[in-house]
Formats: C-alpha cells, structure tokens, sequence
C-alpha cells in the first residue's frame, strides 16, 4: 500500500453513523465474515480512526492500535483487510502459500506474486476469479504476510501453464505504513514469517558467483528481474520508489544460491547460459523477437510496453534448456535493444513519458529480416501432475462464462471476414473478428498507430442507431475501445457448465440472492432464490442443508416465475450458506447478493 512513507493528509474518528457504513461495506466486501470476525476488527465499542492519504487511500483502524482496512479508491469498492487484521481473522480471505521462504523476502519487498512461486496443494489449484481478494502465507505459519487482488481467474491460469504474476500487491507486513509510528505491531509474533529452508536456498555464496544462480532461478523463486518489474505501482504515492524498491530486492538476490541436490533440472539451463557470447545472445535476442512477432502479437495488441513484450512474447520464444538474460546482450537494456530494432526499421517504438517505459507501436512486416524468417513450429510441453490434478479439481467446478452471439448490426463485419454467424463467440474471440476485418481493410490510422480509421461499414456496425439524430458520427476510435464498443452491439447470452452439463441462456446470469428476515415469533428465516441459473435442483438442495445445518428447510415456487423456486431455510444462516455455495457449488462470489433484513 505504502512502499515509502507518506504524510498523512487528514485524520479523524468516524461517527457511529460512519461505523456502522463502514462495517455493511466490509460485509459485503468479504461475505464469508461472520460479525464475531468483523468485531474482531472492528469493534463496536471502541474508537475507529480513518487516516486519508493525498493518494486518495482511505486507513481505517482502531484507535491507537494497528490499521484493519483500507480502502484504495476511497468509494468503498476496493476494500482489504492489512495482514494485521488478517492475523486476527485468518480466515477472512483465502490464501496462496508460497514453496518456500524465499519467495517471501520478495513479497515483503514489494514485488507482486507470481505463479511459479505458489505451491499447489494436493486437492489441486484453487479456484478463484480474476480481482478477487487473496492474501499470501508461508509453510507452516497461518499469518498471512501480504494481501491483493488475482489478476486472473484460476481458468486462465491453468490455459496459461501457470506462469505469470498471480496477485497485485496492495499491502504488504513491514511497507511504510507499518513503520509508521503509530502502527508498530508485535514483532515477536512475526519472527517466523519469512521461513529459511536449509533445503530450498543457501547463503553462502558470494554475490559474484551467485548472479548466474539468480538468473537462472527454479519455479519456486523470483529472480531480481521478475522482482523488479512486477512490483506493484499503483498505490505508490512516491514515483522514485520504484527505483529504491528495485535496488533492495536486486541486492538480496545476489545472495542466493540455489543447491546442487535441488536444480539438476536448471544445470543445463544455466550451462547453456554461461556458454553462450555476446554475439549470440544478440542473435538469439533477434530470433525470438521475430519468432514473437510471427506468432503471437498481433495488431490489436498494439501499442504494447516493452515489459509485457518480454515476459509474455520474447521469453516464452526462447528455445528449451536455455536462459534469456538482455544484460548478457551487447544492448544492456531492453529499451535500447528495442530502439536498435526501431532503428533498423523492423518496428517502431516510442517512450511512454508517463511510465517511463518503451513501448512497441508498430511492425513492419514487409522487412527483409522478417520476410526471410522461418518460424519454429513448437511441441507442446506434456502437462505435470500437479497441473494436471489442478486442471482437473477445476473442470469441476462450476463455470460460468459471458458469451457472445452477432446481431443485425455486425453481421456485415462478420460476413466480410468469413467467420460464422450462427457460433457464440467469447470476448476475445469477437474482438478477433473487428480487429481482423480492420486488418483485411487497413484501418490503422498511419500516424497514430493507436487508432482506427472508421470506414461506412464499421462505423455502421458500432455506432447505427446509438447515435442521438443530429449529432455527428465519430471517424475514428481508439483501439482499447474498439473491442468494448464492438461487444456492446452483440447479443449477450451466458453460458453455465459444471462437468458435461452446459446451459447456454440468452441475457446476462441472474445472481443468486439470500436473504434474511424476521417472522412471527422474532424468528429468523432464510430465504434462497435462482439456483436454476446455477445448475442445481432446489429440492436437492433444500434436503441437502436440512441435514447440513440442522434445520427445517423447504421450497416454494416464486410468483409469477413458472419453474423457479426458492429455498426457505429455518434460523439466520446467511453467512454459513454463502459460504457453503461457494466452497461446496463453487459459486463465484460476485454473483452472489445478501441482504439481512434482520439488521437495524
């Protein structure tokens, strides 16, 4: 949340008014959270301070303790607990635990999590949605030591062979706001956070021999470059600390060193490292970027930043058993190769004055290097077991997925690129089918290789009759909206699955709604709505928690509604049923919706 320290702008004690908002956002936030966890946090019955930062973020605690939540946008949308609240709550996210302590020393850095450094447990990979809430642990401790977002959901992760990063950092123990003076925890109870595994990393190495090791670390650890550039930025109120975050995570992995008994799948990576020169690292540089090139970016993926260019086009070119490292090239630096390969006119690249970052805007696909090459058609890598048991554990799992099919206004869009009418498409997939027939007319604007020319016909597909009469038809539009507004002009439907069984309905999913109220007697009852939409049968279901929960349970077919029902459960079960929704259905949480009418 705070990588250098900043002044606190403004602090004040919230009103009970403000307490009692505060704690239906966090309840909300956080469904799983029963109200002995919130009063573990934040109690009803002493002072809650909210410290508002010129970032916007908004710190809420107890008064002359520890923070419990902050809020990043300061609207109450991108709520977390700290690791403080966490430690007395551990169950109120879910958790990544990493391999092994080492990773650890990165995440209390700063950098963000990455795939290869979590460990997946027996059962098989967890499920989860991309933006949801996560908090990070180490083996055989239950405290957690950071807290994010997913950036993924588990589905694309497994599509991706679990690589890339996993969670954005939004705070981590020991970042500015813990050395704050007023927010020292409890050290003692934190000394066995960060685990030094005799087996997993040694120290003994001198930083000169063991820079070779960092480079060419296992997928149990972080390597100084994949530190550095995933640390988390966008909750940094100070633009020089990414500099000073970098240099602190570079310098601890100089001192690692990885044993002999635990990377004889690396030493022929790291051999294969040490032997190449200059001259062909140099080359090796160039045949991946235009392997990258042919393959896998594509023009609506431009402009893309130099960073993703390497880690999700360049590095995953490269051939097997060997290591990539731009500072063993005669370039140094990414940036100063990529502007060597503007120079020579195989693309075009430009700053980002903001990010201070290259960014690759343009190929020429016409270069004679490019015309002379020959991709590499390459074997796809057999799963692991435990990628495989993962896989698996998913399939299981409910999946639900927005879907796409053409309408009236894009059927000339689709028909002038072949591609079939009567199919769903996904999100990606219909944005393939725009930027394919901006391709087949070339539409990029040659100036601004960002935007795109409309002609008649796209212009008709994305803005007919959406335009007030009057006004003036656009002649141009950004390629980040042009997918999003593509989409919009399509029908949407939703399509349900959990193993062989697959509904397609049309419309977006009804979410699943539980709510609470009071009948006569001041008795409580639970009522439970659209599990159709859901795959499951309310019947089953109401049997299934009568024995659950220990109660009557019954259904009734809602008015009006031929075919739904709902389930009625005896006594305040709210919470306990989300849960079990979510952990046993594996209902996504964000279309879940509970109401406590029980509550004044």
């Amino acid at each position: 949340m705070f990588k250098k320290h900043v002044d606190v702008k403004a602090l004040q004690r919230l009103s009970g008014a403000d307490k009692k908002k505060l704690r239906r956002t966090a309840k909300e936030r956080f469904p799983q959270a029963s109200d002995a966890d919130l009063d573990a946090i934040l109690p009803p019955k002493v002072e809650i301070t909210v410290a508002k930062y010129p970032n916007r973020t908004l710190v809420y605690g107890i008064e002359g303790e520890c923070p419990m939540i902050f809020d990043i946008d300061g609207r109450g949308h991108e709520l977390f607990p700290t690791v403080y609240a966490l430690w007395k709550v551990p169950h109120l996210l879910p958790a990544f635990t990493l391999k092994g302590g080492e990773v650890s020393r990165y995440v209390i850095g700063g950098a963000d999590l990455m795939f290869p450094g979590i460990s997946i447990p027996p059962e098989g990979f967890p499920s989860f949605e991309a933006g949801q809430p996560w908090s990070v642990k180490v083996p055989g401790n239950p405290a957690p030591i950071a807290v994010g977002t997913t950036t993924m959901s588990s589905t694309e992760a497994l599509k991706a062979g679990l690589r890339g990063k996993a969670l954005r950092i939004a705070h981590y123990y020991r970042d500015m706001d813990s050395a704050d003076g007023r927010y020292v925890p409890n050290e003692g109870f934190y000394e066995d956070i960060v685990v030094e595994d005799p087996n997993f990393v040694s120290t003994s190495q001198s930083p000169d021999s063991s820079e070779e090791h960092a480079e060419g670390t296992h997928e149990g650890s972080v390597s100084a470059e994949d530190a550095a550039a995933d640390i988390s930025d966008s909750h940094v109120a100070d633009p020089d600390v990414h500099n000073d975050t970098v240099e602190e995570i570079t310098d601890g992995v100089h001192e690692l060193e990885l044993p002999e008994g635990k990377t004889t799948e690396q030493q022929p990576e790291e051999k294969g490292h040490q032997n190449l020169t200059t001259e062909e690292v140099d080359s090796l540089l160039d045949k991946c970027l235009l392997q990258a090139l042919y393959t896998s970016i594509k023009e609506k993926d431009l402009p893309l930043p130099g960073s993703t260019l390497w880690s999700n086009h360049i590095l995953p070119c490269r051939p097997p058993g060997v290591t990539l490292d731009i500072k063993k090239s005669s370039h140094k630096k990414l940036s100063k190769w990529l502007q060597s390969k503007a120079s020579s006119g195989l693309i075009t690249s430009k700053e980002d004055k903001y990010k201070k970052e290259v960014m690759l805007t343009g190929i020429n696909r016409k270069h004679p290097d490019y015309m002379a090459f020959k991709p590499e058609k390459r074997v796809q890598e057999p799963v692991e077991p435990d990628k495989a048991v993962a896989e698996s554990s998913v399939t299981k799992q409910l999946e639900v997925a927005e879907i796409y099919k053409p309408s009236s206004h894009v059927k000339p869009i689709f028909v002038a690129v072949e591609a079939d009418m009567e199919r769903y498409y996904s999100a990606s997939e219909a944005s393939d089918v725009v930027f394919r027939y901006v391709e087949k007319e070339n539409l990029v604007k040659p100036t601004d290789k960002a935007k795109v020319i409309l002609d008649v016909t796209l212009c008709d597909a994305l803005y007919k009759g959406a335009i007030k009469k009057g006004s003036a038809y656009p002649t141009e539009v950004h390629k980040k909206d042009l997918g999003s507004t593509f989409l919009n002009r399509m029908q949407v439907h939703h399509r349900v699955s959990r193993g062989n069984e697959v509904v397609v309905r049309k419309g977006a999913i009804r979410t699943l709604q539980i709510m609470t109220e009071r009948r006569q007697g001041n008795k409580k009852m639970t009522r439970l709505s659209g599990v159709e939409s859901f795959l499951m049968d309310a019947d089953s279901l109401a049997s299934e928690l009568q024995k659950k929960f220990a109660c009557s349970t019954t259904t009734a077919e809602l008015p009006g509604k031929k075919g739904q029902y709902e389930v009625l459960v005896q006594g305040g079960v709210i919470d306990d049923l989300a849960k079990h929704l979510v952990e046993h259905y594996g209902v996504p949480k964000r279309f879940i919706e509970v109401l406590d009418k029980t509550k004044r």
